[in-house]
């Protein structure tokens, strides 16, 4: 079997998309197997039957080296576990060099909480660009995720019943996430100035191509740098907005649903970051 590693990437990828993987995952896991293929290719191996497991251990450390967390790594091996399987699967090659190799370990630090005068230093930072304001007031007001939020049609975005669609992916269930005010005029003013083409996506380029999650990321960094925030992450803006909907008194099984936990254990995970007398500030005891 020769295959090249770039033909069965691109197989790969195509059974993804049949199999109705989000297109995040899609363009997060073919992205993943290239940067392996480069790896590889500078090692002069371009055929499946030439990787080794000693390669991707070779592969491993460099993603050390090159200051990647350990989960990123771990999603990474991940990544190419599947392509593997998938390529044994097809027949595409005999061996899997990938049965050996381990994934890194990691401790789970606890969720990022912004505080007001954080969240509102990146608010004001990005005010100046409609778009970027845009995604996160509604990421800030919503707690979607950024995958949901890329992937959002102008048809998700109901602004007279002040509504927004998340439409089923994978094995996640559609469901309905309020507008408030400050999410919807933040829209609202950046559909006046969103490029006008035919692709229904919201979130556009200025070459009218989807804004992708990758670059959204980077884009919210550079503004969280802007703003003298910290230690900040995109997803840091959907644990605040669980946080600070559980300190308001909103109910946990409300919020599971808003924010799409498959679990409410995964909810209620937050609660011992919120102090006990702000826990329910908005339930009165009834006067007997």
């Amino acid at each position: 079997m020769h295959t090249n590693l770039l033909d069965a990437q691109a197989k790969f990828t195509e059974n993804l998309r049949a199999n109705g993987k989000a297109h995040a995952t899609v363009i997060a896991y073919s992205k993943d197997i290239e940067q392996l293929a480069d790896f590889l290719s500078k090692r002069s191996k371009t055929l499946l039957s030439e990787v080794v497991p000693e390669d991707l251990e070779a592969f491993k450390e460099l993603l050390k080296k090159q200051r990647y967390t350990s989960k990123s790594i771990s999603r990474k091996i991940n990544s190419i576990k599947a392509f593997f399987r998938f390529c044994v699967s097809e027949g595409l090659v005999e061996g899997n060099p990938t049965q050996e190799i381990s994934q890194p370990k990691f401790d789970q630090t606890p969720p990022r909480i912004l505080s007001r005068l954080e969240y509102r230093a990146l608010r004001d930072s990005c005010r100046a660009d409609a778009r970027m304001h845009a995604i996160v007031e509604i990421l800030l007001q919503t707690g979607m995720r950024i995958s949901e939020l890329a992937y959002l049609q102008l048809t998700d975005i109901d602004l007279e019943r002040e509504l927004i669609y998340i439409q089923a992916q994978n094995s996640r269930e559609a469901r309905r996430i309020p507008l408030n005010a400050a999410a919807k005029k933040s829209i609202l003013d950046y559909l006046k100035l969103r490029p006008r083409a035919k692709e229904k996506t919201l979130f556009l380029t200025k070459t009218c191509r989807p804004f992708l999650v990758r670059n959204i990321r980077t884009a919210i960094d550079r503004y969280f740098r802007l703003a003298g925030v910290k230690d900040a992450k995109v997803n840091d803006l959907r644990h605040t907005f669980v946080v600070e909907q559980l300190k308001a008194g909103t109910p946990l099984v409300y919020v599971s649903q808003l924010v799409g936990h498959k679990r409410i254990t995964t909810t209620e995970k937050y609660l011992h970051l919120i102090e006990a007398p702000e826990m329910q500030p908005n339930i009165k005891i009834e006067e007997l």
